[in-house]
């Protein structure tokens, strides 16, 4: 059973909510988005049941023996702030990044940033293009601005939102950086012309997938997309693990990007796929670890499918 159809009622109050928002934060100083973001995120922790539940479970899992259950509760609830500084700093990056200086007021505030996306350019060159992966931690609606900005042409996958009012009136200056973006429906073909033509493509696999492989990743097993597997073996391209996550000054960040994960000779394809992947999965466990707090904990990872199998376990 499908999705329920939003009417157009639901559709124009979400959008005047969200205009609403834009107005108000494109302008507004850092911590009057600060102050609107924390309340919007306790609003969501407080009042739905469901993601608060879900996000506390996940930590549970995650951290059980490392960390105590008000420390497991703090997580839950700046990991639901985290989701709204996401938002509220794509709004306010799309509105900022129409002025020229932008990215250098950036790479003046975050010291490694220079320096990690050579890395990444110089995998990128090297390789002819390769897979990067970055989970949903921190500000990844940043990474592939970012790399664009760094001389990588890249081709993303997104989500469309239900509202494509809403998506437009967001996401309006998604791709004025440079970077390609497709839809995640029917992506593989762009994907693989993507790689063909010397681009690198940018893939967030961190959800769960009804279609997936079971790899471990915080102590227990989640169906995991093989997608970047699959294209690293079947254009010989490394998989990327990349990431930017907020630093405690406004527009500061620390830049992650992993070594290639290489695809080798193999006798079997299937399990090099599950190599890579769970090479992939452990990289980006060891970033979101250090930022427990930014990452989206309130997705319900670890779902199981009734009924379902997964591909090769």
């Amino acid at each position: 059973m499908g999705k329920r159809k939003k009417s157009k009622l639901q559709e124009h109050l979400e959008y005047a909510a969200a205009y609403l928002i834009i107005s108000t934060v494109r302008r507004a100083p850092a911590a009057i988005v600060k102050i609107i973001s924390n309340f919007l995120g306790d609003l969501l922790f407080f009042v739905s049941k469901k993601r608060r539940n879900i996000a506390i479970e996940n930590l549970r899992h995650a951290f059980v023996n490392d960390k105590s259950e008000k420390e497991i509760r703090t997580l839950a609830r700046n990991c639901c702030r985290t989701f709204f500084d996401n938002f509220l700093e794509t709004i306010k990056l799309n509105y900022l990044f129409s002025k020229p200086d932008t990215m250098n007021m950036m790479k003046e505030k975050t010291a490694n940033l220079n320096e990690t996306f050579k890395k990444a350019r110089k995998i990128h060159d090297e390789s002819g293009g390769c897979i990067f992966v970055t989970p949903h931690l921190g500000s990844w609606e940043m990474t592939p601005r970012v790399a664009a900005s760094s001389g990588i042409p890249l081709v993303v996958i997104v989500r469309p939102l239900d509202n494509k009012r809403l998506e437009q009136l967001i996401f309006a200056n998604r791709s004025s950086s440079g970077q390609v973006i497709i839809s995640k429906k029917n992506a593989l073909s762009s994907l693989r012309r993507a790689l063909r033509d010397g681009n690198s493509v940018g893939i967030l696999p961190d959800q769960s997938t009804m279609k997936g492989l079971m790899i471990n990743f915080f102590g227990r097993t989640a169906t995991t997309t093989p997608l970047p597997a699959l294209l690293s073996i079947g254009y010989n391209r490394p998989i990327v693990v990349i990431s930017v996550c907020r630093g405690k000054e406004e527009f500061q960040y620390e830049c992650f990007v992993s070594d290639p994960i290489m695809p080798g000779k193999y006798t079997d394809k299937k399990t090099e796929i599950i190599r890579l992947t769970e090479e992939m999965t452990r990289e980006m466990e060891s970033i979101i670890r250090k930022y427990p707090e930014q990452y989206l904990w309130m997705h319900n990872r670890w779902k199981t499918y009734k009924g379902k199998k997964a591909i090769f376990s």
